[in-house]
C-alpha cells in the first residue's frame, strides 16, 4: 500500500458540522452518484496519495472540526470552459478533536502525523459545545 496524504480545507460560510451536512445534502453540492462534493479551481498533484484513504479535513470557525474520506477526484468543466477538480467524498462525516487553525485560501496537504484524531465513540452524538468555548479550550490544549 502506497502513501497517503489528507486535505485540509475551510467551509466557508458554515457556522456548524451540521451547516456542512445541510450543504452537502443540496443537489447542487452532489457528484452524479449522489455523493457530496466539492469543486475546486486547483488539481492535487498528490492525487495517488489522497485517494489512498486520505480524508479532507473541514475548517469550520477557526478549528478543524470533522473529516470526511476522500472517494475520488473528478474532473468538472466549468461552463467557462475552465478544467476544476471535483473532490467526492464520502457522505458520513466523522467529528473530529478541535485544532485552531488561522485562515488560509484554498486547500493544504495534511499529513496524517498532523490530522487530528476522531473523536471516540459516543462523543461525536454530544451536542456540540459554543464555538467560543471550543476555541478557547483548543488554544490552553484541553481539546
Amino acid at each position: 500500500m502506497g502513501k497517503t496524504v489528507n486535505l485540509i480545507k475551510l467551509s466557508v460560510g458554515t457556522e456548524t458540522v451540521e451547516d456542512l451536512a445541510a450543504w452537502q445534502a443540496t443537489k447542487r453540492a452532489q457528484a452524479a452518484d449522489g455523493h457530496p462534493r466539492h469543486v475546486t479551481r486547483m488539481w492535487p498533484k498528490r492525487e495517488a496519495e489522497i485517494v489512498n484513504g486520505g480524508s479532507i479535513y473541514w475548517v469550520i470557525k477557526g478549528a478543524i472540526q470533522c473529516r470526511q474520506i476522500v472517494n475520488r477526484l473528478d474532473e468538472v468543466i466549468g461552463a467557462d470552459g475552465i478544467r476544476r477538480c471535483a473532490i467526492v467524498l464520502e457522505p458520513e462525516i466523522i467529528r473530529t478533536q478541535s485544532s485552531l487553525k488561522r485562515p488560509f485560501q484554498g486547500w493544504r496537504y495534511l499529513s496524517l502525523e498532523d490530522a487530528p484524531m476522531d473523536l471516540p465513540d459516543g462523543r461525536a452524538e454530544e451536542d456540540a459545545l459554543p464555538v467560543e468555548l471550543n476555541q478557547a479550550l483548543a488554544e490552553i490544549g484541553v481539546l
